[in-house]
């Protein structure tokens, strides 16, 4: 398995992660835990070393999952989760009691974090929402607070903005960034990924196969449950995805080219913009991890990715990532 180090810090992860959330939250009802467990230790069998996961996933139960399922293997493996939503109100919904990101909140997560995922320190510890009610200056010196005690060895954000970033990393610097990137959402190419080469933070990209859109196995007249949060997302009305079908058709062409899959092209685009970019598809089936994993051994040479580029612009997404309340807890 190829490695790559997040930006300039010293850790180092496989080069393909995993994201864990789908097995307990999300894509419908959670998935058999037997058999989730024994995926996760095949993948380290497999030479998977990075595993994302957050106390808001189930919320709860994918922390558990994942502890019982790598405690095992603790030295072989670093582990991603994420605080920063309130999680001790009556709604069931995760994060219905909105976001909190304030210090006390933070040292009381980790500890939870920590017993669930049945460690000693967390790898690395994400804002998973910037909290626009905590100073980003106070939730990094928590953060570096919790590393001067030994629970964790590094910092993270997800979906944070450019300057955001920049007043985390004066106070404690930023490991890596975690958030959305794929051919059919680059938005943060204009201000995030300069401005985190610039910084030497490391990109961790969360739905690099668009949330499933583009391996290909999704249409305008696929159904989604309505357990299934896509359901309720603006690019997937089955209007956008119709519409959206253009840039799946775009993978399957270089696909068939190069005798790998859509999913494998996807992947090995993003692997191919920066050397500090580390995808984290997520799989609940064997078959498709092999298939990711194998997404390493695609090579796109500079005059296909001129063709994916050439061919991409001329292609405009539509509809928004999230839905309109979503929208507003991402870039601030």
């Amino acid at each position: 398995m190829q490695k790559r180090k997040l930006g300039k810090s010293n850790l180092q992860v496989s080069a393909i992660g995993l994201g864990c959330m789908g097995m307990s939250f999300s894509y419908g009802p959670p998935k058999d835990k037997q058999e989730m467990i024994s995926l996760l230790r095949t993948a380290v069998e497999h030479g998977i070393t990075f595993f994302d996961t957050a106390e808001v996933y189930g919320p709860f139960t994918n922390e558990e999952l994942v502890g019982e399922a790598l405690s095992p293997l603790r030295d072989r493996v670093i582990i991603a989760t994420k605080f920063g939503f309130d999680l001790s109100g009556s709604d069931n919904r995760p994060g219905a009691a909105g976001l909190n990101s304030r210090p006390e909140h933070i040292k009381e997560a980790v500890e939870g974090s920590l017993k669930r995922l049945k460690t000693d320190v967390i790898d690395l510890y994400y804002q998973h929402r910037v909290d626009p009610n905590v100073p980003i200056e106070d939730v990094a010196g928590a953060v570096k607070d919790l590393i001067q005690a030994g629970k964790v060895k590094h910092f993270g954000l997800s979906e944070a903005g450019a300057k955001t970033i920049r007043r985390a990393h004066a106070v404690q610097p930023v490991t890596a960034l975690q958030s959305e990137y794929s051919l059919w959402f680059r938005d943060h190419e204009k201000e995030i990924l300069p401005t985190i080469e610039e910084l030497g933070i490391g990109f961790v990209a969360y739905s690099p196969l668009g949330k499933g859109f583009l391996t290909g196995k999704i249409d305008e007249s696929t159904t989604l449950d309505s357990t299934d949060f896509r359901s309720t997302l603006p690019r997937f009305t089955p209007e956008a995805r119709k519409a959206n079908k253009a840039v799946v058709d775009l993978i399957g062409a270089i696909a068939e080219r190069k005798k790998a899959t859509p999913p494998q092209i996807a992947l090995a685009w993003v692997l191919a913009q920066k050397p500090w970019i580390v995808p984290i598809p997520g799989t609940t089936k064997l078959h498709r991890l092999d298939e990711n994993i194998g997404a390493l051994s695609v090579e796109l040479t500079p005059d296909d990715l001129g063709e994916i580029e050439s061919a991409a612009s001329k292609i405009t997404i539509q509809g928004e990532r999230y839905p309109e309340k979503l929208m507003k807890t991402v870039g601030r």
